[in-house]
C-alpha cells in the first residue's frame, strides 16, 4: 500500500529545530500524517526525506524497551517506516528504505551508493579455482541450477541461454537502491554499504557488509555476528553467519550455518550446511555438507550429505599449470581425520576416505567403499560402509535435521540413500567384482581395480553387501507401489543427482533442449521444471525399479508370486543388515568408551526394526 506524505508543518519544523535538528532543505522532508516530531532529535536531514510515525514502543530486550524514533544521526535519502529507531549513527545513512519496527542503533555507516548491484548477477569459478566463472549468483539460486550449471559449463548455448535468462530475472526483481526490510535489527555494526537486507534480519557486531543481499524472512530470520565480514555475497532465509567468519563471492543456501572463523571464497553452500574453523575455495557444498574442525579445507570439490574429518585437505594444485583440477564426492562421503585427496578424483556414493588417497581415485562403480592409503598401497574395501553404524544413524538423521521452513525449501533434498542413482551403482560394482572374481579365480589373495587393491575377503564380502542392498531396495520399493506396469519409460536408463535432487538422465536432457530451444524462456520456468522432476519421483523410480526386478529375478512380468518372493527376500536381506550393524555397534563397543547405556538404547532400536517388520508381514 503506497504511503502518503506531506511537508512539515511549521510547528512541527520549528520544535525539530528547537530538538537540534537540521535540513539541507526543509522542503525536502516529508512525513506522514500522524507524525509527531517529540522522538526525533540531535538529527541532520540531507536530500529527500521520508518519515513515519513514531507513537510505539520497541522492545530491545526482554526487560527493556525504546520509544521509537530518531536520535544522534545524519539521515541523506533516507525513507523510514512506522515505529522505527534509529539513533547514535557514527556517520550516515544514505540512500536507503527502512521498513517498519526496524532498529538500527550504534552503526557507523549505511550507504549504497549508484554503483551498487547487491552481489546479484556476478558469475564465479567453483570447483576450478581458476576458471573462467560457471556460477551466476543471483536470489533464486538453488543447489540444483548451481550443480546443472556446473556440470554443463562446458555447454556454451546451454550456458548463455541460461545466463540471460538469470540477467533477466536480477533486472525484474533486484531494487534500485538500499532496502532494509520491516523487523530489521542492526546493532553495534560498523559498516553496510551497497546491502540489500530482507525482513526479520538481525545483524549484531557485524565488521563489514558490502554489496550483498540478505535474504532474510520472518519466521527465518538470517543472523549476522559480531566480527563477520561479508563482500559480494547473497545470504539465504535461516542462516547464520556468526563469530569472525568471512565470506566472499559466496552463496550461502538456506538454514546454513557458518561460524567461528570459518572463511569462505569462490564457494557455494546449500540447504542445511554446517561450516566452522576451517576454510573453503572454489567448494561447492550441496545439501548437508559439513566442516568443523580448523585445519580443514574444501577446495576445488563438490559435495553434498558430506562430513569433513578434522585436518582433511584436497590437492587441486598439479604445480604446472595452476590450481585447476578437481573433483566430485558423490552425496554421503566422509573424509576421516587427516585425509587427504589428490584431484582430479571422483568418490562413489556414501564412502568413506582414509590417509593420502593419490593416483587420481574414480570409484564411482564400487559405492559404499573405503578407500585406504597405507603407506604406497590404495586399498579398497567394496560395500563395507553398507553395514556400519555411522551410515545407519546418517540417513536417520538428515531428514530430522532439516531447519528449512516448510515455504522456503528452494532448494530440492531427496533424502532416499537407496535410489536408482545409488543402487544403480551398486549394480554396476557388484558386476564388477564378479568379473574380477572370474578373470582372476578365487585362489588370489587380492584383486586389482585400477590402481587400488582389493582383498579378495573385501571383495566376497562387496559382493554379498551389495546384493543385500539391491534386494532391501526392491522390497522398500515395491511396498510403495500398487502391482502394476509402469505407466511411462522416463524413469529408464542412467539416474544423476543433481546436488540433492535424484532424476533420470532422460529428464535433464530433456530441460537441457528446452532451454537451448526456448521452449522455457524464465529462469522461473527452469526451477519450476526442477520442482515437477522432483514431484514425479515416485513414477520415475517405479520404472526402473520395475524393469530391475524383471532382470534381477529373470521375469517378463511381476506377478503376485513375484512380488512375494521379492518380500520375502526383502526381509530376510533387511534382518541381515540389521545384524552387520549390530556387529558394528558391538565392535565399536569393545573399544570400551561406549558406555552400556548408550550400547543397549542402540540395539534395542535394531531390535525395534526388526520387529516392526514383522508386524507388517
Amino acid at each position: 500500500m503506497e504511503t502518503n506524505y506531506r511537508l512539515l508543518t511549521n510547528e512541527e519544523k520549528l520544535q525539530l529545530q528547537q530538538q537540534n535538528c537540521t535540513a539541507e532543505d526543509w522542503q525536502q522532508v516529508f512525513v506522514t500524517d500522524g507524525f509527531k516530531p517529540d522522538y526525533v532529535r540531535n538529527v541532520e536531514f540531507y536530500g529527500t526525506i521520508h518519515m513515519g510515525r513514531f507513537d510505539e514502543m520497541i522492545p530491545l530486550s526482554d526487560d527493556f524497551q525504546k520509544h521509537s524514533g530518531v536520535q544522534n544521526a545524519t539521515l541523506r535519502n533516507v525513507t523510514i517506516g512506522d515505529n522505527c529507531l534509529i539513533e547514535k549513527i557514527g556517520n550516515r545513512i544514505n540512500n536507503y528504505t527502512i521498513g517498519e519496527h526496524s532498529v538500527i542503533t550504534n552503526v557507523n555507516l549505511l550507504e549504497t551508493n549508484a554503483q551498487a548491484n547487491f552481489g546479484q548477477g556476478q558469475t564465479i569459478s567453483v570447483l576450478n579455482e581458476v576458471g573462467d566463472g560457471n556460477v551466476m549468483l543471483f536470489d533464486g539460486l538453488t543447489s540444483q541450477l548451481a550443480a546443472f550449471m556446473v556440470k554443463h559449463e562446458k555447454n556454451k548455448p546451454l550456458i548463455a541461454k541460461l545466463s540471460a535468462l538469470i540477467k533477466e530475472e536480477i533486472e525484474r526483481t533486484t531494487p534500485k537502491h538500499g532496502v532494509i526490510g520491516n523487523n530489521v535489527r542492526i546493532i553495534n555494526s560498523s559498516m553496510i554499504i551497497n546491502t540489500h537486507i530482507n525482513e526479520g534480519c538481525r545483524i549484531e557486531g557485524a565488521t563489514r557488509l558490502s554489496n550483498c543481499s540478505i535474504k532474510s524472512v520472518q519466521g527465518a530470520p538470517v543472523v549476522i555476528g559480531s566480527g563477520v565480514i561479508c563482500e559480494n555475497s547473497i545470504i539465504c532465509n535461516g542462516t547464520k553467519v556468526l563469530n569472525s567468519a568471512k565470506i566472499e563471492n559466496c552463496f550461502v543456501g538456506e538454514a546454513c550455518q557458518i561460524t567461528n572463523g570459518f572463511t569462505a571464497e569462490a564457494s557455494v553452500f546449500f540447504a542445511n550446511s554446517f561450516m566452522a574453523n576451517g576454510e573453503a575455495c572454489a567448494a561447492f557444498c550441496g545439501p548437508f555438507s559439513a566442516s568443523h574442525h580448523k585445519c580443514s579445507l574444501l577446495i576445488g570439490a563438490e559435495f553434498s550429505f558430506y562430513n569433513a574429518g578434522s585436518n582433511t585437505n584436497f590437492s587441486n594444485h598439479a604445480y604446472k599449470m595452476g590450481p585447476m583440477h578437481y573433483g566430485v564426492l558423490e552425496r554421503g562421503t566422509k573424509t576421516a581425520s587427516g585425509a587427504y585427496v589428490l584431484m582430479p578424483a571422483k568418490i562413489g556414493t556414501f564412502s568413506v576416505c582414509f590417509g593420502k588417497l593419490m593416483y587420481h581415485p574414480d570409484t564411482r562403480r564400487l559405492p559404499f567403499a573405503y578407500l585406504i592409503a597405507y603407506n604406497d598401497t590404495m586399498y579398497l574395501v567394496p560395500g563395507r560402509n553398507l553395514t556400519t553404524v555411522g551410515l545407519y544413524r546418517d540417513i536417520r538423521k538428515w531428514p530430522n535435521r532439516d531447519a528449512r521452513p516448510v515455504s522456503g525449501q528452494k532448494s530440492i533434498v531427496n533424502f532416499d540413500w537407496l535410489s536408482p542413482f545409488s543402487v544403480g551403482e551398486i549394480l554396476e560394482g557388484k558386476e564388477i567384482l564378479e568379473q574380477l572374481r572370474a578373470a582372476s579365480g578365487d585362489n588370489v589373495s587380492t584383486y586389482n581395480y585400477h590402481e587400488y587393491v582389493i582383498k579378495a575377503s573385501s571383495l566376497r564380502k562387496g559382493i554379498k553387501y551389495y546384493d543385500i542392498a539391491l534386494r532391501i531396495y526392491m522390497g522398500a520399493v515395491l511396498k510403495r507401489h500398487a502391482l502394476e506396469k509402469p505407466t511411462n519409460e522416463a524413469g529408464l536408463g542412467q539416474w544423476n543427482d543433481l546436488s540433492g535432487l535424484l532424476l533420470p538422465q532422460s529428464e535433464e536432457q530433456r530441460l537441457i533442449n528446452d532451454i537451448e530451444n526456448g521452449e522455457l524462456s524464465d529462469i522461473r520456468q527452469v526451477l519450476q521444471r526442477f520442482q515437477e522432476i522432483h514431484k514425479n519421483y515416485s513414477e520415475y523410480r517405479w520404472a526402473w525399479t520395475y524393469r530391475m526386478i524383471q532382470e534381477y529375478y529373470g521375469v517378463s512380468e511381476i506377478t503376485p508370486e513375484v512380488a512375494a518372493q521379492v518380500k520375502k527376500d526383502y526381509i530376510t536381506a533387511r534382518r541381515a543388515w540389521i545384524a552387520e550393524i549390530r556387529k558394528d555397534a558391538e565392535k565399536e563397543f569393545e573399544l570400551g568408551d561406549v558406555d552400556p547405556e548408550v550400547l543397549d538404547k542402540f540395539l534395542g532400536q535394531l531390535d525395534r526394526e526388526i520387529e516392526f517388520e514383522d508386524e507388517k508381514k
